[in-house]
């Protein structure tokens, strides 16, 4: 499967857990569910012209909703967390706050 890097990272994702995981040079991000923490890695650097450490990958399952009779499910995603070494940021998060 031939992904881009921009079909790869879907989005970052910006909780208080997330946030606070941005102290240690970690950040969150939603990603394409085939992807590999190689293809993930590979993404990360050539989208943001960063060094990367280290990827975590889980897959988050979808939890059962309803609207009145109606029941179903969220969609189930997949998210990676990315390490990147001492002195170096992704400025896409910097202005963010919850």
């Amino acid at each position: 499967m031939n992904l881009i890097a921009h079909d790869i990272i879907i989005r970052p994702i910006v909780t208080e857990k997330s946030s606070s995981l941005m102290e240690f040079n970690k950040y969150t991000f939603e990603v394409h569910k085939d992807a590999n923490k190689i293809q993930i890695r590979k993404a990360v650097e050539e989208i943001f012209k960063v060094n990367v450490l280290s990827v975590n990958t889980m897959n988050v399952k979808g939890k059962p909703k309803r609207m009145g009779a109606f029941q179903g499910r969220t969609r189930s995603w997949k998210k990676a967390i990315v390490a990147l070494p001492e002195g170096q940021r992704i400025e896409f998060f910097e202005g963010a706050s919850i």
